[in-house]
């Protein structure tokens, strides 16, 4: 018997589990919510907020704030130093460092083993348990699972106490039996060098019978091209003629769709979104005929949000779960078995479903253009690039976006730096199609293009061969979780981008 055959009825079980989250949403919720405040009645931050095992959630909200991280940072930083019991029970001895986007400044997430137990670890489980479902004559167990990590270093020095990647942190910690069925070795998985990582990975896992891979498309996308590369052959479903699921998560799939469909022409892959983050696991694609992922509910994360409308608000609305609606934009705000309490994520969601809860990211808070008043947001600039690409048969690999201000004649426009895998043969015929569609999905934006009056066509500047690579290894952050920003309201990422397409590729 396969080992598929063996796992199968255990991990099938739970996803029957998962279907109460359709009729008991509120209920699973509060549970989640009085177990976390339960835990954490005795700690310095339960104490300075009254919990008690009998608190509710009303009761609850009115006595908690809503945080950013800087908020947070100082108890979390005399956490990192270990003094136990902060802001959640015991010492903390993990912490996941954010890919943030500037140089100077990270965020260092706690990862408690609650949080790599009920939250991380049960979310690839459920991610497994949801696509056997799906698939029945699956045997991805039968075979290797190629996992990307990134590396973790010593945190201010104590014992047994680490910083790092989130992905380096659940390697690290993953049960013994799961190396089993995993590639690349440890050693070589949590490697700080992504080039010479990059190459061992290949290396290790090029004759291996590789049947699933999980990561970040555009780093995935850099390990199996070298696959193919020193295999010699025409692409990987001849390398891993047993290959079918990609769980992938992290950036938007969008401008990576097309060259993942060359790289495997095989019919009978697919593709699986997942919301796993450093705060915390998410949601699930359950259905491949959805882009939409399921709420995860019954991990250790209390759910609220805000409406978008009211995130610059003094005293916005908060929101818990049963309360949203579909089609309206929303701030995550999370509470988790990490310590991380009424927590301002960053990511905006729309919900698509409420029976059950189902949603797609939007967004982030902090990346947007509006400028002009014109309130483009990533989903926004997913959709509109996904039909100029459609229309031309061009396919992006990066891009990112930045206002150009009025000059002395009082034009302005948005400025697209974008590196093409597949170039159109006519970039400003793209151009076009991208502002007639960002015109037709966002009606503000719209209204700041009618007849050129307020915002100007935008321009596209193509970028070279391996620009944003080289702009993230400038910022020591090529590899692992880190992500190029895709839209900003000021111009200093670009100008960094484009100062650098000038100049001759780094060495």
């Amino acid at each position: 018997m396969s080992i598929t055959s063996l796992i199968r009825p255990f991990i099938v079980s739970r996803a029957r589990r998962i279907d109460a989250f359709a009729t008991q949403a509120k209920d699973i919720q509060l549970g989640v919510l009085h177990k976390l405040v339960s835990k954490a009645a005795d700690t310095e931050w339960g104490n300075k907020h009254e919990y008690t095992a009998s608190l509710g959630y009303e009761a609850w909200a009115s006595q908690t704030p809503v945080n950013t991280y800087e908020e947070l940072k100082e108890d979390i930083d005399r956490m990192r130093h270990g003094e136990a019991d902060i802001l959640w029970p015991g010492r903390v001895r993990w912490y996941a460092k954010s890919s943030g986007t500037t140089n100077d400044k990270s965020k260092f997430i706690p990862v408690s083993p609650e949080g790599l137990r009920d939250t991380h670890y049960a979310g690839g489980t459920d991610s497994a348990a949801l696509y056997l479902r799906l698939h029945p004559e699956s045997r991805i167990l039968d075979g290797r699972t190629l996992i990307l990590g990134g590396s973790h270093a010593s945190n201010y020095n104590l014992r047994h106490s680490l910083v790092g990647d989130l992905s380096a942190i659940l390697i690290e910690n993953i049960n013994p039996l799961v190396n089993v069925l995993r590639v690349p070795h440890k050693r070589v998985a949590l490697l700080s060098d992504f080039e010479k990582k990059r190459e061992l990975i290949a290396q290790d896992a090029l004759h291996r019978d590789v049947r699933s891979i999980s990561g970040v498309p555009s780093w995935m996308l850099s390990v199996l091209s070298r696959v193919v590369e020193i295999s010699g052959k025409k692409n990987l479903s001849e390398v891993w003629p047993n290959l079918e699921v990609f769980w992938h998560g992290g950036v938007a799939f969008t401008p990576y769709r097309e060259q993942y469909r060359h790289l495997i022409p095989s019919d009978k892959m697919n593709y699986m979104e997942t919301y796993n983050a450093s705060e915390g696991f998410f949601g699930i694609q359950d259905d491949p005929a959805d882009p939409s992922m399921l709420l995860m509910l019954d991990y250790g994360v209390f759910y609220e949000f805000i409406p978008m409308d009211e995130i610059e608000s003094e005293n916005p609305t908060v929101l818990p779960l049963w309360e949203v609606e579909t089609g309206r934009n929303y701030a995550m705000v999370i509470t988790t078995s990490s310590g991380l309490w009424r927590y301002e994520i960053g990511d905006t969601v729309r919900f698509t479903s409420t029976n059950p809860y189902k949603f797609v990211i939007t967004g982030r808070t902090k990346f947007f253009i509006n400028a002009f008043g014109e309130e483009l947001i990533v989903d926004n600039a997913e959709q509109g690039l996904r039909e100029a690409c459609l229309q031309t048969g061009a396919e992006v690999l990066e891009y990112t976006a930045a206002p150009v201000f009025m000059d002395e004649h009082g034009f302005c426009r948005h400025q697209w730096l974008i590196e093409f895998a597949c170039p159109p043969a006519n970039t400003v015929q793209f151009a076009e199609i991208l502002d007639r569609a960002l015109q037709r999905i966002n009606s503000d934006y719209e209204a700041k293009r009618f007849k050129d009056i307020t915002l100007q066509r935008l321009q596209i500047v193509t970028a070279r061969k391996g620009l944003f690579n080289d702009w993230l290894k400038g910022k020591g952050k090529l590899g692992g979780q880190h992500k190029v920003p895709r839209l900003s309201n000021q111009r200093t990422y670009i100008e960094e981008m484009l100062l650098l397409n000038n100049a001759d590729s780094p060495e």
